[in-house]
């Protein structure tokens, strides 16, 4: 495997990762004090923030890959 292609791999996702986690923690403030917009309904907000843990799991998932497939090759 390219090593170089690997690299940016590996740092794309952990890019991702720290994205997603401020972004969570950005949701767990705005639910706290009630920003969450005028144009989504609460239940819509939680789906939303919902689906950013769940995306963050995903990314995690996908940076272990990639770490585990450079030790192997």
């Amino acid at each position: 495997m390219n090593n170089a292609i690997h690299d940016r791999a590996v740092c794309k996702a952990f890019a991702k990762i720290e994205m997603l986690n401020t972004q969570i923690d950005r949701d767990e403030h705005n639910l706290m004090f009630g920003y969450f917009g005028g144009d989504i309904s609460l239940d819509q907000f939680m789906l939303i923030a919902e689906g950013n843990k769940t995306e963050l799991k995903v990314w995690r998932y996908i940076a272990e890959s990639i770490e585990k497939s450079n030790k192997i090759q």
